[in-house]
């Protein structure tokens, strides 16, 4: 595999407010060994102490920042529940995000990373720092009921599974009172080849454990669970680790399952070592399965057509903002779009501005298809703050007289259904091609064949007087300004947009209609994007700022 595929990441127990501390040895490890791509922190993060609460207040004031993406567990105590403004996860302070209660966020790199924040409820209604049976079928059930489903690549857990001592070697802690049986079952199911957990204030490697019966199953992947202790602990004990990993799905399978000299037995498949077996929690294949989202930076769809019907988003890798006057929602699920997420594809940005940035759109329907899209995770046009709706205008007419100026038209479009991140699409298209009336009409024709009414609406009007908040809609911008609007009953053709466009009436490409059809390789995307940069630069206003 080639070295690009590896990259470094960071994992830590309990820091317990002791922020400058970890940040302190994160940047001497980091002038060591290069750039680490995220830190993963585990156990309980805030602490109580008046010196805990002012450290983290520099951070969350923005007068320092974390020199690395963080992503941190929810809380594990009711006395640090204070620290978190909800339960879902969001950006605390630049670059350090809580993961929420429980999730599978996917990097760009298609790394796999599933977490539960807190304890185990002891009872119901569960505190806000405790996670219950329903939060493990949640985020086992979605992931199990794919039939290709081999493991994840990373679990985030802050209580030990129970029993993972069996067959293996001791933690040196008294296993009596050690770990939950709900985590073990979890981490039995989700084979994870890393597990990472706090609250022990042990540092404890275990032996590496296989996922399969010897000569009864196929071989599979082995698992490693990894407790870590207390940052700056009096006692020296380990409590940062640095791995290397190739996300599953981009490994050799034979690679994958290779079986290590030191691999013990599964600790979770045999009864206790007391002849009873814990009672595992409710079956993992229940109801309310957690929805995955994985964008890739301007898609022309995010891929959420896979997953019908799903509610909460918990899941996510949780991006950065600018510093902006009013704080923009933050995404509850993965964005893809969230310009300062490690994971969005920096190589496909044309042009950034203080709140909006312009974008290759992944998959375009012509050289030229862009996105605008805001920086922070705003979701639809109409969600927008005042600040953030006059840049995206300013954007808006540059690329109208870039368009002009290379005589074509510039067509724009946004479908706020089933999208987390406002994505407007913008297609120019060539005027000796087609006259507005045509788009117009070709737009108008094809929604009546899907049964769908286009509304013509005047060209000053402001969305939000027809479409509230939280409603889901299509709408197209034609270069005259005039606008056609749609309000989205159900089950609206995620594509229609572009096929319209990609339509014999229009620019006659139909075999370019799904953005998936128009894959390129990197390098092709690259020199696609610096084209257009340069193409752009004229019109760029935020150069000049």
């Amino acid at each position: 595999h080639t070295q690009k595929s590896f990259s470094l990441r960071l994992a830590c127990g309990d820091v317990e407010g002791r922020i400058n501390a970890l940040f302190n040895r994160v940047n001497a490890i980091q002038k060591k060994s290069g750039q680490f791509d995220l830190l993963l922190c585990v156990g309980e993060f805030f602490g109580n102490s008046p010196e805990a609460e002012a450290e983290w207040e520099a951070y969350k004031s923005g007068a320092k920042k974390a020199p690395i993406h963080t992503y941190i567990l929810g809380a594990a105590s009711q006395e640090t529940v204070k620290y978190f403004p909800n339960s879902d996860g969001c950006e605390l302070a630049e670059n350090i995000t809580s993961l929420g209660r429980r999730g599978i966020f996917t990097g760009a790199s298609g790394l796999q990373i599933a977490y539960v924040s807190g304890r185990e409820a002891q009872h119901e209604p569960a505190p806000s720092h405790c996670f219950t049976s329903k939060d493990i079928t949640a985020l086992a059930a979605p992931l199990l009921s794919n039939s290709k489903f081999r493991g994840v690549d990373v679990l985030l857990t802050s209580q030990w599974p129970r029993g993972v001592w069996q067959y293996g070697n001791s933690p040196e802690t008294d296993t009596k009172f050690c770990g939950v049986s709900s985590i073990a079952d979890l981490a039995d199911k989700l084979k994870p080849r890393y597990h990472f957990a706090g609250l022990e204030a042990v540092h404890y490697e275990r032996l590496p454990y296989r996922n399969h019966v010897v000569l009864q199953e196929n071989a599979q992947h082995v698992s490693r669970f990894i407790a870590l202790a207390t940052v700056n602990n009096p006692a020296k004990k380990k409590y940062l680790y640095a791995f290397n990993i190739v996300p599953m799905k981009s490994m050799d399978p034979a690679e994958l399952v290779k079986q290590p000299q030191d691999v013990t037995e599964n600790p979770y498949r045999k009864p206790m070592k007391d002849g009873k077996k814990e009672k595992p929690p409710p079956s993992m294949t229940g109801e309310e399965p957690a929805p995955q989202f994985f964008f890739d930076l301007g898609q022309n769809k995010p891929q959420h057509q896979q997953r019908q019907g799903r509610k909460r988003q918990t899941d996510g890798d949780r991006p950065n903002y600018p510093k902006q006057p009013r704080r923009p929602p933050q995404p509850t699920g993965p964005c893809w779009f969230c310009l300062a997420s490690p994971e969005v594809e920096k190589h496909l940005v044309i042009s950034i501005g203080t709140h909006c940035y312009m974008a290759l759109a992944k998959g375009s329907l012509t050289p030229d298809h862009v996105l605008l899209l805001p920086i922070g995770h705003y979701q639809s046009v109409v969600d927008l703050a005042s600040e953030v709706v006059e840049e995206m205008e300013k954007y808006k007419s540059a690329i109208k007289k870039f368009c002009k100026s290379r005589g074509q038209r510039c067509i724009m479009f946004e479908r706020n259904y089933r999208s987390q991140h406002l994505q407007l699409q913008v297609v120019p298209v060539s005027m000796e091609k087609c006259s507005t009336e045509d788009i117009k009409e070709a737009f108008m024709t094809q929604a009546e064949e899907q049964q769908m009414e286009l509304m013509e609406i005047p060209a000053h009007t402001d969305l939000k007087q027809i479409a509230p908040p939280g409603t889901p809609y299509f709408y197209v911008e034609l270069d005259t300004g005039e606008k056609l609007f749609y309000r989205i009953k159900k089950n609206f053709p995620l594509q229609f947009g572009r096929e319209v466009l990609a339509s014999e009436a229009l620019l006659n490409i139909p075999m370019r209609a799904d953005w998936r059809e128009c894959k390129c390789t990197k390098e092709e995307e690259e020199d696609q994007a610096k084209q257009m940069r340069s193409d752009f630069e004229p019109f760029d206003f935020a150069l000049d700022d």
